[in-house]
Order: C-alpha cells, then sequence, then structure tokens
C-alpha cells in the first residue's frame, strides 16, 4: 500500500446516490476520505443519510471502520448542489447507463472542480473511450467500476479509455489499496471489462440450458454454487487451471466449445420477465418467485454473506501484479 496517499486530504466526490452510488460513499468514508455527495434526482436526497449510515454500521459490525462511526459520517457532505465538489480531486459518477444522462452529469461536474481533477464513471457496459467524448479533459477521464456493496467487496476494475492518461489510472489503482479492494487496470478499453464479459458468457449458457429443456433453474444454480463456488473466491480461473493440471484441457476445449451457445439474441425467458415487469426479490417474482418475506430474507442473508466472504478472502489475498494491458 502506498503509504505516501494520505486519505483524509482527498476530497471525492460521488454524483449519483442510488443503491450502488450511497455504497460506494461508504466505502470512501471507511478509507477516511472527506465525501461531497451529490444526489441528481430530489428522490435520491430524502432517505440518503439514513441508507448510508445503516451501510456504515454494516460495516462496522465487520470491523471495517477506521474511526467510531460518528466520526466517519462528519466527513459527509450531503447536497444537490454540484458546486459541493469544487475543491474535489477525485469525482466518481455514479448514475443511470443512458449516455444523454451521463453528458449532462458530466457537464454539471466540470463547471466546479478544477482542470486537474480526476473524472470516473462506474459504468458497467458503455466504453470508457466513447465517454470520454463528453469530458473536456479527457485525459483524466477513466472506469472505476465497483460491485456491490462496494464497502464490502474486493472487487475494482480501473479502466482507461484511448486518450487516459495511464500515470492518473495508476494514482486511483494505488489509492483503490486504500479502499480494501484488490483492483485490477486494463490499459484498453474492451466493452463489458473484464467481469462482465466473463459473468454474461455464464448468464448466457445458463439460461440456454434452462431454455433448451437440459436442466431447471435450479440445476444450474446449484451447479454453478457447489463447484465454482467451492473454489473461486480462493483462486480465481486460471490458478484453478495450474492447481488442477493442464494436460486435460486442450481436449475438453476441442469437445466441449464447439457445443456451447453462441446466440446473440436476447434470451426468450429473460425478455418475457422484463416484458412483464419483473424485478426478481425486488418485486418478489422473477426466475423464481417470492414471498414478500422471503425477498426481506434475501437482504438480510446477503448481507451477512458479504461480510463473511470479505473475511474469508482476507485469509488468501491476491499477491500478483494485477495490472492488465
Amino acid at each position: 500500500m502506498d503509504e505516501t496517499i494520505q486519505t483524509s486530504e482527498i476530497s471525492v466526490g460521488v454524483v449519483g446516490l442510488g443503491l450502488m452510488g450511497s455504497s460506494i460513499v461508504a466505502a470512501l468514508l471507511m478509507a477516511g476520505h472527506p465525501v461531497k455527495a451529490i444526489a441528481p434526482l430530489p428522490n435520491e436526497l430524502a432517505d440518503a443519510l439514513q441508507r448510508i449510515t445503516s451501510q456504515l454500521q454494516h460495516g462496522e459490525e465487520a470491523e471495517l471502520l477506521t474511526q467510531p462511526l460518528e466520526k466517519t459520517v462528519a466527513l459527509l457532505t450531503l447536497s444537490a448542489d454540484y458546486g459541493e465538489l469544487h475543491d474535489c480531486r477525485l469525482v466518481l459518477e455514479c448514475v443511470t447507463e443512458k449516455i444523454p444522462i451521463k453528458q449532462t452529469v458530466y457537464e454539471k461536474i466540470a463547471a466546479v472542480v478544477s482542470n486537474d481533477a480526476v473524472l470516473a464513471s462506474n459504468t458497467s457496459a458503455i466504453p470508457i473511450s466513447m465517454l470520454q467524448q463528453y469530458v473536456p479533459n479527457p485525459e483524466r477521464f477513466m472506469g472505476v467500476h465497483w460491485a456491490e456493496p462496494a464497502y464490502m467487496t474486493r472487487f475494482m476494475e480501473i479502466t482507461c479509455g484511448t486518450h487516459t492518461s495511464v500515470d492518473l489510472a495508476d494514482w486511483v489503482f494505488r489509492l483503490a489499496h486504500h479502499w480494501k479492494k484488490e483492483p485490477t487496470l486494463l490499459r484498453k478499453d474492451i466493452r463489458g471489462f473484464v467481469t462482465n464479459r466473463l459473468m454474461y458468457a455464464i448468464y448466457r449458457e445458463g439460461l440456454h440450458l434452462v431454455e433448451t429443456g437440459a436442466a431447471s433453474l435450479d440445476d444450474v444454480d446449484k451447479a454453478f454454487r457447489y463447484d465454482a463456488g467451492s473454489w473461486i473466491t480462493m483462486m480465481g480461473l486460471f490458478r484453478r487451471m495450474d492447481y488442477t493440471g493442464l494436460q486435460d484441457y486442450p481436449e475438453i476445449f476441442r469437445r466441449l466449445f464447439p457445443q456451447l451457445s453462441n446466440s446473440e439474441a436476447v434470451p426468450k425467458l429473460m425478455q418475457q420477465l422484463v416484458d412483464r415487469q419483473l424485478r426478481g426479490t425486488q418485486s418478489a417474482q422473477g426466475l423464481y418467485d417470492y414471498t414478500e418475506e422471503e425477498a426481506k430474507e434475501w437482504d438480510k442473508a446477503f448481507a451477512v454473506f458479504n461480510k463473511d466472504i470479505y473475511q474469508l478472502a482476507a485469509r488468501y489475498p491476491f499477491r500478483t501484479d494485477q495490472r492488465i494491458g
């Protein structure tokens, strides 16, 4: 960890206080940053303090706070006024995945921050190089992709666009270690970055198996949970291949790859659920059906699980340089 970095001296802005945005705010507060949290929508501001405080309390229970809860909350400024961002060295955009909305947000941020501020997007789908055209200093723009809950996951992808300064991206990479992340730094801008390309390949194959009648939803979930789920937090994909020996993989690839789904269409099952406006546990109906109580229990269970898995991952740290490019 870079000891020359003092988080208490680096003000960070977060624009967008939905589920992910508020979680990012909590993560930055836990790291000791003064945080300027901006709500672009009035309804986001209404319960933001309660939601962020609740997340900090969860972090406190997991022994992630470096100072008392009251002092941590005191580092937070909540506002709808973009002017509060004037002294931020880093501003993280976390609004909906619609380019016109992001463009408007970038214009408002650029109007108040200094020319040497770094601006980053939490986008998981839009190429960073595409978004760079909407900022006045594209070399100071990059992707910083968090996982939910941001304050209790070790994942982070930092992605350079075509014009991003690698030196600035490296500064954010070093800063991310103070956020208790094990980040990757991608010097090439690829759509979906690493994690989404991996996960959506799995989603496609899983839905293909269900739609063709080869397996049920429960079959797929159990297979993934109890096989990959039993080792993936410890060693990832490629260390797993090393650990199990490499000699059989070429033959498996030759036999299996031609059988995998290569569809470019939205799976019918997923489109049908979206057309019915179902939202999984948020609406108590989705790929699975839930009672209202079951849906709430998933939230509670996931909070406990994240604490457990966060601490488990710390016992098996990733020790290689994770800059990719």
